[in-house]
């Protein structure tokens, strides 16, 4: 069943759990990610960047989650489209058939971000469609976008609660401190929870947390073992997740965590069965693994049993 995004996130900002936004790049991924959703009777918040837009296609992305959605008819999912660069992706997003879009103008202005938001809500609110802005810019890489320590900063609260007021936006995304990609931390991992909280107070809205990936050790260590190398690379902790939930936050947007588990299994078939050409041989197991850290994910948002 899909529906809007702020309906499915609504009832998380009001129950006090966190939904998981798992990004998507083709249909495997998007079968994982319905399973384990059926396993754990846990909503889902499926999304994809621009970049996986031009890769798979709207439309053909938008046909695998409906197509999922009609199979696994009692599990509510939202279809999102994640980081949003310009009104023209989000409009088209919409047109594909998304319940969700993010616009991220937090790369400009606060008032450039707060004009452009405000246009995406004029336009999306009238087709019923939910909307996530973001403020504050964290570290890292998001679709080939490159932001270093020196151009990151934290949001400001005062500054979200007039955000949010005058822009009618459904969710926020605040930097408390994560960053996209596979390396988040330098040293023992924080991230600014009070912070957290007072925006929470000040919005009285679903708040998300972007770059949220843990690594588990179980997945780090099967990548790792087929010669893979994450460079050192640390998540944010499971116990940092539910703080984090405990603070506000009802969206937590996971991809890295996934990739690993996929593309360890693909590995380990490879190298183990060098006579394997078949892709379904590579991709069952690559699909189970990631069923297997997605209920796992699932358990610590709180989402499980919420179906």
């Amino acid at each position: 069943m899909i529906i809007s995004g702020a309906k499915l996130l609504g009832k998380a900002h009001k129950e006090g759990y966190a939904v998981g936004a798992f990004n998507i790049n083709n249909m495997e991924m998007a079968q994982a990610i319905f399973e384990a959703a059926d396993k754990m009777s846990s909503p889902i918040i499926v999304q994809s960047s621009e970049g996986a837009v031009k890769y798979a296609g709207g439309y053909m992305i938008h046909a695998i989650v409906k197509t999922l959605s009609e199979q696994y008819p009692h599990i509510p999912v939202a279809l999102n489209l994640d980081h949003g660069t310009s009104v023209e992706s989000c409009v088209q997003a919409i047109r594909y058939g998304y319940t969700s879009v993010m616009i991220d103008a937090s790369h400009s202005t606060f008032e450039e971000n707060l004009q452009m938001t405000k246009e995406v809500v004029r336009i999306a609110h009238a087709v019923d469609v939910g909307v996530e802005a973001e403020l504050g810019r964290l570290v890292g890489i998001e679709d080939n976008i490159v932001v270093d320590a020196k151009n990151a900063s934290l949001v400001d609260p005062a500054e979200a609660e007039k955000f949010v007021k005058e822009s009618g936006v459904d969710y926020l995304a605040p930097a408390i401190g994560t960053s996209h990609g596979a390396f988040k931390f330098k040293g023992e991992p924080r991230l600014e929870f009070d912070l957290l909280k007072e925006v929470k107070q000040r919005t009285g809205i679903p708040l998300v947390l972007h770059g949220a990936s843990s690594i588990p050790d179980s997945v780090r260590a099967s990548f790792e073992s087929t010669g893979g190398d994450l460079k050192g690379s640390k998540g944010v902790p499971s116990n940092f997740l539910e703080l984090a939930i405990k603070g506000g936050i009802n969206k937590i947007n996971t991809d890295t965590d996934l990739r690993i588990a996929f593309m360890a299994e693909v590995r380990r078939v490879a190298r183990d069965e060098p006579t394997k050409i078949d892709p379904r041989d590579f991709f069952k197991p690559a699909r189970a693994a990631v069923v297997a850290m997605l209920c796992e994910r699932m358990k610590v948002l709180g989402s499980a049993g919420r179906v």
